[in-house]
This record gives structure tokens, sequence and C-alpha cells, in this order.
């Protein structure tokens, strides 16, 4: 059953991607392919990373409604360029180039995220739900800040700020994508190799001492993979909040097994189908300029809610 349902996942992400490239293409396809195979390549990147980021952290949580976005990631990236656009100006900010950005976010982001879990994580009596309410607590702290920031920036500089806050899934460097490309394939590796430890320490807090398992130096590691993943998606397109938690649920409902041999790959090809198909439905079916970070925060969102309906009604 489950080599059936890969088949169908790997079938439907190859069907939607060619559509992606080929569908109502005009002029040269050389530059066609290659202009539209940057976008499909940036859309599969960013879809199987916060996708594995989302399944990672449910692991270690033991928990599948919570998702990296909850410990401040995106208020940290809303805080760091809200402060670049006050101190810089909407025109300073413009003219930085594109890897300088990316580059500041994603070592600021990983700085930061990795300084909280070591901080949070350093003794065998710390407990990873007092770093998640941290991270909701910090969240709340960086989210106040961009707002009291905002109040005091001008009204261009604040048009911009709005616009560089939305993911955009059609603005990416080919640079940019080779970096992120490496930073995530190093972290999907990384996992891969550990993908029978993690089987572990989602049993829970008890039972991978008694198989010999570390879970906090365990948890340590995985939250570190996490930062890059996050960091790395954060970085290249900005904030997607609800992504992870869509597709997580997609996948435990379509794939039932506990391996994460088979979770992670199946999250990959169902995060990277989401949005390629979505961006296939917005921009070639119905033709319009809806971007699909928006669609996508609300059918995450609406998800959310069930989840927590059903959960509070169980």
């Amino acid at each position: 059953m489950l080599r059936r349902r890969f088949f169908w996942l790997v079938l439907a992400l190859v069907v939607v991607s060619v559509l992606f490239l080929t569908l109502g293409a005009k002029g040269s396809w050389s530059f066609t392919l290659w202009f539209r195979g940057q976008k499909l390549a940036s859309l599969l990147l960013i879809g199987g990373a916060v996708s594995t980021a989302t399944i990672l952290f449910q692991t270690i949580t033991h928990n599948r409604i919570l998702t990296p976005s909850i410990m401040g990631f995106d208020a940290l990236f809303l805080l760091i360029l809200t402060m670049m656009i006050f101190g810089l100006g909407a025109t300073g900010y413009v003219q930085l180039p594109k890897v300088t950005l990316f580059f500041i976010n994603l070592t600021l982001l990983t700085l930061a995220s990795v300084g909280l879990f070591a901080l949070l994580l350093r003794d065998q009596t710390s407990d990873l739900m007092r770093m998640v309410l941290t991270g909701i607590i910090l969240g709340v702290l960086f989210r106040s800040l961009v707002l009291l920031i905002q109040r005091l920036i001008d009204p261009s500089e604040f048009a911009v700020l709005q616009s560089a806050s939305f993911a955009r899934f059609n603005k990416v460097d080919a640079d940019l994508l080779l970096v992120s490309a490496v930073l995530v394939g190093l972290a999907w590796l990384c996992l891969w190799r550990m993908r029978h430890r993690l089987d572990v320490f989602a049993l829970g807090e008890v039972l991978p001492i008694s198989l010999g398992a570390d879970p906090k130096r365990g948890q340590l590691l995985v939250l570190m993979i996490i930062s890059v993943l996050v960091s790395v998606s954060t970085a290249l397109v900005g904030p997607v909040a609800f992504l992870g938690l869509l597709v997580s649920s997609l996948t435990y409902r379509l794939i039932p097994s506990w391996h994460h041999g088979h979770i992670l790959p199946a999250a990959i090809l169902i995060g990277g189908t989401t949005l390629v198909g979505g961006q296939l439905l917005l921009e070639r079916v119905l033709q319009l300029d809806t971007p699909l970070a928006v669609v996508v925060e609300c059918l995450g969102g609406l998800i959310f809610l069930f989840l927590i309906l059903r959960k509070g009604s169980t």
C-alpha cells in the first residue's frame, strides 16, 4: 500500500511540474524553461524544507498542532526587516544586493534560534515545553517591537515594508537558490542518516532512554537542523507560517506509517506538489495575481482551527 501511495505522490509531483513548465508557454522554449525552471526549483525547495522542519518539530514536541513558526521565526524575520528599512530607509534597503540581504537574514535567524535552543536545553533539567513557551513570548515581544517601529517610519517606507513582508515565490535569485539548495540538501542528508533515531525520539521522553538514546542531545541536534531549514526558507522567500501544518496534516492522513523513513520523503513530495500545484492553479489556470502565500496561509489557518476544535471535542 505504501509503495502505491508513493507512486501516486511522485506521479502527481511530476504531472504538476511538467504542466507548470509547459502550460501556456510562448516564445523561446529555452528561455521559458530556464525562467520557469528557477521558479519550479524554488517552489520545490521551499515546500520540502518547510514541510520537513514541521514534521521534525512535531516529532520532538509530540504534538501535531505545533509548528516552528510558534517559536517566533516569522516575528524575528519581520523585526530584522523592519529595523533594516527603518535604519537604511526605503531607498537604501532596495539598493542592497539580494545576496547581502539573504545572508544577513540567514545568519541572524540561525544564530538567534541556535542560541535560544542551546541556552534553554543546556542541562538535563531543562524542559522542551519551557523552550516552546519562551519562543511564544519572544514572538509576542518581536511583534510588539515591529508595531512600534512601524508607527515611526515614513509612509513610503511602510509601503516597502508591507510588500517585503509577504512570502514571494516568484522572485528568487538563481545564486541564492543554489546556496539554499546546498544547505537544505545537507540538512536532508543528516536527517536521512538519523531517520531511525527520529523514530525513537517520537516515543516520548522516557522510552528513548531505556533504548540507549540521549533525548536531550537528540532534541538539540534536531532543533539545530530545524533552525537551518526554517532560516533558509524564510530568508529566501519570506515567512510562511501555516504551510508546514497544511502539509504535515496531509502527510499523516495519506501515509499510515510512524517511520520517518516514510514520513519525511512523503512530506517533501506533498510540500512540493502543494506549492507547485497551487501556483499553477492561480497563475496559469485561473490567471490571478493573488499571492500563493495568502491562499496557503488561509487553508493552513482553517486546518489549524479544525485540529484544535477536533482535539478539544475528544
